[in-house]
């Protein structure tokens, strides 16, 4: 079983920057994406960023390319979506989720999520 526990977010003015993170516990094996989506209200859930644990493979949806970027720490078995130039389309509720075997981008595919973070940021 494994268990993802986020931090960060928050309440922010357009062009800052914020960090949210993603602890995971338990054990897994193979080769898996963990990545970050978000769902703003009324919205669905949409894929920000992924990363593969085993190549570090990375993607990202076009509409944060160039402005966040998706690192881990191994040693603390810890996800970052570092989020910069912020822009008020990009309030949402932040999930971390893994761990999926077949797509960065299916949400559906992921087995594991986070209890979810907010991130707001105003005009």
């Amino acid at each position: 079983q494994v268990k993802l526990v986020q931090s960060g977010g928050g309440l922010v003015q357009a062009g800052a920057s914020l960090r949210v993170s993603c602890a995971a516990s338990g054990r897994t094996f193979g080769s898996y994406f963990m990545g970050w989506f978000r769902q703003a209200p009324g919205k669905e859930r949409e894929f920000v960023a992924a990363i593969n644990w085993s190549t570090s493979r990375i993607a990202y949806a076009d509409s944060v390319k160039g402005r966040f970027t998706i690192s881990r720490d191994d040693a603390k078995n810890t996800m970052y979506l570092q989020m910069n130039s912020l822009k008020p389309e990009d309030t949402a509720i932040y999930y971390c989720a893994g761990n999926n075997y077949r797509s960065a981008y299916d949400v559906g595919g992921y087995n594991y999520w986070g209890q979810g973070t907010q991130v707001t940021v105003s005009s």
